[in-house]
C-alpha cells in the first residue's frame, strides 16, 4: 500500500471512503445528537471505531497543524481520528528513546486548546484521549491545571480533567483522582456521575481497595445513585448494600 499524503484532507477522504450512511444514523442516536442532548448537533458519517483507528494508523506522522484541522471538523469521526493520531505523537514524545519535552508541551497545548474551544466534545472523544495525551504530561508536573478544568461548568472539560487521572491510577497514584472526585460529587450530570464512579472503581481494582472504601465511608451518603453504583460494582454484595443504604 502506498504511503498516504500527510494532510487532514487525505485522512478525511480515507474515512469517507469507508463510511456507511446507515451507521451514521445509528451513531447519531447512540451519541445523543438531538436537540437538548449532550451531543446536540454533532455530525457523523458512519465510520466505526476500529475502522477509524485503522485509518489513523496510516497517518501516524500527520503534522500537528493538520491534526488541529481534523479537530476543528464538524464530523465526529474526523475528530476522533485526529485524537488517536495525537495520542501516538505523545507516546513517541514521552518514550525513553526520544524524551522530547518540547514536543510533549506542544502536543499538550494543542489538545487543551481544542478542549477549550469545544472540539473534544463527546464522552468517547474524551475517554479515548485524555489519559493518553494529557496524562503523561501532568504525571510529572503540577496538576493545578486539571483542577482549573474541573472547576469549569463545561461537562467535557470536567470529564477531561477526571479521565486524565486514569493515567495516574494505572501508575499506582490515586491521590489526584480522589481530590477531583470530591470536587465533582455535586455534579449530577450523568456523564460526570459515571466518570466519578468509574474512576473510583478503578482505584479499588488497580491500586488499593482501602482507598476506595475510605472514600465511600466519607462520601457515600452524598453520592448520586449512578456514581455509587459504578464505584461499588466490584465490592461484595454486603458491601454494596451497606453503602447504598447510607444514601
Amino acid at each position: 500500500m502506498t504511503k498516504p499524503e500527510l494532510t487532514a484532507a487525505a485522512v478525511q477522504a480515507e474515512l469517507a471512503a469507508v463510511a456507511d450512511p446507515g451507521d451514521a444514523v445509528h451513531l447519531q442516536r447512540f451519541f445523543k445528537t438531538g436537540p437538548g442532548e449532550y451531543g446536540a448537533g454533532d455530525e457523523f458519517i458512519g465510520v466505526r471505531v476500529p475502522q477509524t483507528r485503522k485509518v489513523a494508523k496510516r497517518f501516524a506522522e500527520l503534522p500537528l497543524a493538520q491534526i488541529d484541522l481534523l479537530l476543528d471538523s464538524p464530523v465526529h469521526e474526523y475528530r476522533l481520528a485526529g485524537l488517536v493520531i495525537l495520542n501516538g505523537w505523545m507516546a513517541r514524545a514521552v518514550s525513553p528513546r526520544r524524551r522530547d519535552i518540547a514536543a510533549q508541551e506542544r502536543i499538550m497545548e494543542l489538545y487543551l486548546a481544542a478542549v477549550r474551544r469545544g472540539r473534544v466534545n463527546n464522552w468517547d472523544l474524551v475517554d479515548a484521549s485524555a489519559e493518553y495525551t494529557l496524562g503523561p504530561w501532568f504525571a510529572e508536573r503540577s496538576r493545578d491545571p486539571l483542577f482549573r478544568l474541573a472547576a469549569r461548568e463545561s461537562l467535557w472539560e470536567r470529564r477531561v480533567a477526571l479521565l486524565t487521572t486514569f493515567h495516574f491510577i494505572k501508575a499506582g497514584d490515586p491521590a489526584t483522582t480522589v481530590e477531583l472526585c470530591e470536587l465533582l460529587l455535586p455534579d449530577r450530570r450523568d456523564l460526570i456521575q459515571k466518570a466519578v464512579g468509574w474512576m473510583l472503581r478503578e482505584i479499588g481494582k488497580r491500586v488499593d481497595q482501602g482507598t476506595l472504601l475510605a472514600f465511600l465511608d466519607a462520601h457515600a451518603a452524598d453520592m448520586g445513585r449512578t456514581a455509587l453504583s459504578y464505584a461499588t460494582e466490584h465490592l461484595s454484595s454486603e458491601q454494596r448494600q451497606h453503602y447504598r443504604s447510607l444514601r
